[in-house]
């Protein structure tokens, strides 16, 4: 039979339970194997013979390729091999144990042999994740550390999971927990893969469901605080947003827009008087909603639905007591979507925030966690009745809630510990496929001592949270924490302005990374190790991530000293890597102790990378830009990609297009970027793109052609054009027009001479810049020597005076050599 589970539209494909029986192994009546792939496989036994092909909460998918395995039987052992396994097992000589099922794995590249036995301990887990951050300071709890579950990653190399006592669905059209089926008595998963991480997160993606991709507003900034909300006081809000130019994507309504206490169904119309008209606001200002719900006190008799309610289940009303809230009972559930949510996801609500914080089981199936099994409930409601793509966003429940998509961490301390945590915790959940964890940006809840907001907290908080998963600012109703960029001053506002902004430019290549993630397993912020495992230093630098592909964060977790922030540093080995905020390029394979000030984050770009972005004046994700800005990083010869579709449909699975960018040095020293004619189509897919193009860390070159013209020099205009961004040291070309099926190449030609140094140099000159509008503001009267005000203009000098580029940088460099160099610093 045939189980229809997880993302069914999102994946073009249905989840099929009973593996293929050609891959499936007997060695007796009591022990059955399954070849799930060359290096995974299933273990069954059970005395009566009995085995399950019922989908589980962990495992809903065994119908794989076969893969190419050997079975033969020599002196009563069986024995499996696929070509890096070997399994043998006793035949007859009952439950799996350490002298009678023996495997040995044989990882690519002739590496050690690795050898597993029931009993054998794992050493060295890498971690998943934990239920939530409810009450911690960084990694405490009332002074208790976090204890993390295990991940399905292992430097042991090897990962058991034990399916034996999880819940299996049953077999209706919309599948329920089973509460009466059991599983064999051993009911075993071994991923068997090395220091091959990625490999095993795609195995058992494979088996446990893929990550379904989130639509794209989910990447934009979301608003959150638990505050009385009235609809006046929301609408003033969002205008101070678009007034201060702040893209805004996702408005999140705490539980107020309920009446009565925690659970509450009702519109409290003293805060909302027309629900449908300020949800019908809303989508005039491009914004998507989510509502928080707290439903374990179920329905009361003061709920506008509860005699609807009470009718569809037959529960007595006339007494007028709650109909009380169970989870398992499908009716109840059913009705619940029925009557009250489905009617309000008609009025214009988008998803819903589901924050339970009460009992954890389920009070009738026994075992049964509330948490897991409402992700389930509420994903799946929005999968067979919603017209969008399905999301909400909850707390973890388990192994198997990766299918569920957002995370919503909870109520951590404000504190500079629970800053510097968030980075580790959310690298491992990607053990688990765990991949988008949303934090309350900035904290939740002040500690002991709070003596209020601390900007510069604040400010490295929300950098994180653009270079995280969700990035979602959230805090408690109290009346000091007031987190609205427009309540910070000076540079701290610029710095979080410019994080908000950062997100909305990086989106493109964000969403291409998320679809990543549903193809392959990956997440966006993943550990060092998947890509560098030999690495000691991968595993040390636990804080450090890639975010995606081609890009690696430090993350800034302490306060600074004198004003900057200073960040040790782990630059893998493989190729160089751009400091994007100081214009560096650094050498690969090194350790390095950089400084940052409020207004620069430790990113680095892989040398080489072309990252698709947003022009910085995207105030929204609803809808195809017109233009696309590509970011062309120096040091190497690099590829890029862009993913996209149609944003919040449910076919992105065939439905979509990919645009490949590829760069490339001539013998002559020209550098050419090519970008390919667009692969694939969707609904609304733009034919006709603006391009701009960004070549960072480039010296002036002498001409830049696109598609075999030459284009003109100039700063601003119409019509294809190109020139010199001297603040970023960086060549900037503007191609109006590229259609879809021709794509085009822009190239830059240098002359023949020798190329000035400029790496580093959008540092130094945004450092005398400062340096100089300081001594100004301290004595008007003051002045400082005519040479470091010539110093000072070089970025305008370069864009007026292109022809003199190598004589400006080479003098503004000898300079530099007589100033003191914490002035550039």
């Amino acid at each position: 039979m045939l189980i229809l589970l997880g993302p069914l539209f999102a994946l073009g494909q249905s989840y099929n339970p009973i593996a293929d029986p050609a891959a499936v192994v007997r060695a007796d009546r009591n022990a059955r194997f399954t070849v799930l792939s060359k290096s995974m496989i299933r273990m069954e036994w059970d005395s009566a013979g009995h085995f399950t092909d019922q989908a589980s909460f962990v495992v809903v998918n065994r119908r794989r390729p076969v893969v190419p395995f050997k079975r033969l039987f020599s002196n009563g052992w069986l024995i499996i091999r696929t070509g890096c396994v070997e399994l043998r097992y006793l035949s007859g000589s009952g439950a799996f144990r350490e002298d009678n099922l023996k495997v040995s794995y044989l990882p690519p590249g002739g590496r050690d042999t690795i050898r597993w036995h029931p009993g054998l301990s794992q050493q060295q887990n890498l971690k998943g994740t934990y239920r939530t951050l409810d009450g911690f300071d960084g990694d405490k709890q009332w002074g208790k550390e976090v204890s993390l579950e295990d991940g399905i990653l292992s430097r042991d190399g090897w990962t058991l999971i034990d399916d034996s006592r999880s819940f299996l669905f049953d077999h209706s059209s919309f599948p329920w927990v089973d509460a009466s089926a059991v599983h064999s008595r051993q009911d075993w998963y071994l991923l068997l893969y090395g220091s091959f991480y990625k490999q095993a997160l795609a195995e058992y993606a494979s088996i446990g469901g893929r990550v379904p991709l989130p639509p794209r507003y989910a990447f934009g900034f979301w608003w959150s605080r638990y505050w009385r909300y009235t609809d006046n006081e929301l609408r003033d809000l969002v205008g101070r947003f678009r007034q201060l130019r702040i893209p805004l994507d996702v408005l999140v309504v705490d539980m107020d827009w309920h009446k009565d206490g925690w659970t509450g169904w009702t519109w409290d119309s003293s805060c909302f008087s027309n629900p449908a008209g300020f949800l019908r606001w809303t989508k005039t200002e491009h914004l998507k909603t989510t509502l928080n719900l707290h439903p374990a006190d179920g329905v009361g008799p003061q709920e506008m639905q509860y005699e609807r309610m009470g009718r569809a289940l037959g529960f007595d009303t006339k007494e007028r007591k709650s109909i009380p809230y169970v989870g398992s009972d499908k009716k109840f559930m059913q009705t619940l979507f029925d009557t009250i949510l489905h009617p309000y996801e008609k009025m214009g609500v988008d998803f819903w925030w589901l924050d339970w914080q009460q009992w954890p089981e389920d009070r009738r199936v026994a075992g049964l966690s509330n948490t897991w099994w409402l992700n389930y409930v509420f994903f799946s409601q929005m999968e067979r009745n919603g017209k969008s793509r399905p999301m909400l966003y909850h707390r973890w429940g388990g192994l198997g809630n990766h299918r569920y998509q957002i995370g919503f961490s909870g109520d951590a301390i404000i504190s500079w510990k629970s800053l510097a945590f968030q980075p580790y915790f959310t690298n491992t959940a990607s053990n688990v496929l765990y991949d988008y964890w949303s934090h309350d940006i900035g904290g939740h809840v002040a500690g002991e001592g709070f003596k209020g907001l601390d900007p510069e907290l604040f400010t490295r908080w929300m950098q994180y949270g653009a270079l995280s998963p969700i990035f979602r600012a959230h805090s408690s109703k109290n009346a000091v924490l007031n987190k609205e960029p427009w309540n910070f001053c000076g540079v701290y506002f610029d710095a979080i302005s410019k994080a908000i902004r950062l997100r909305y430019e990086l989106e493109p290549y964000i969403y291409t990374m998320a679809r990543k993630t549903y193809d392959s397993a990956i997440g966006l912020c993943r550990p060092l190790y998947y890509d560098y495992p030999l690495s000691e230093n991968a595993y040390s630098f636990r804080n450090e991530y890639l975010f995606g592909d081609d890009m690696l964060v430090a993350p800034i977790g302490a306060p600074s000293d004198s004003g900057t922030s200073r960040v040790r540093v782990w630059l893998p080995e493989g190729n160089d890597w751009y400091e994007w905020n100081t214009g560096t390029l650094l050498k690969g394979g090194s350790v390095q102790e950089r400084v940052f000030s409020i207004d620069e984050y430790p990113l680095y770009v892989r040398a080489g990378a072309i990252v698709p972005m947003n022009a910085d004046t995207i105030q929204d994700l609803d809808g195809q830009p017109a233009a696309v800005h590509l970011g062309v990083f120096p040091g190497a010869a690099g590829t890029g990609r862009m993913y996209e579709d149609e944003g919040n449909d449910r076919d992105y699975a065939h439905r979509y297009s990919v645009t490949s960018f590829d760069r490339r040095e001539g013998a002559d020293g020209s550098v050419r970027v090519h970008i390919s004619p667009v692969a694939g189509a969707f609904a609304g897919m733009r034919r006709v793109r603006q391009y701009v193009v960004t070549f960072y860390g480039t010296v002036m070159p002498a001409s830049v052609r696109t598609s075999g013209a030459a284009l003109r020099y100039q700063p601003d205009g119409e019509g294809a054009r190109w020139y010199y961004d001297g603040r970023q040291m960086a060549v900037q070309v503007y191609i109006p027009a590229v259609k879809a099926e021709t794509g085009c190449e822009v190239v830059l030609q240098f002359g023949s001479g020798r190329r000035p140094d400029i790496n580093g140099l959008p540092e130094k000159l945004r450092r005398l810049y400062e340096w100089c509008e300081q001594i100004k503001h301290k004595d008007a009267s003051a002045g400082y020597p005519r040479r470091v005000g010539v110093m000072e203009e070089l970025d305008r000098a370069l864009e007026y005076y292109p022809e003199r580029f190598n004589q400006l940088v080479d003098d503004f460099n000898r300079e530099a050599g007589n100033l003191d160099p914490r002035l550039l610093r």
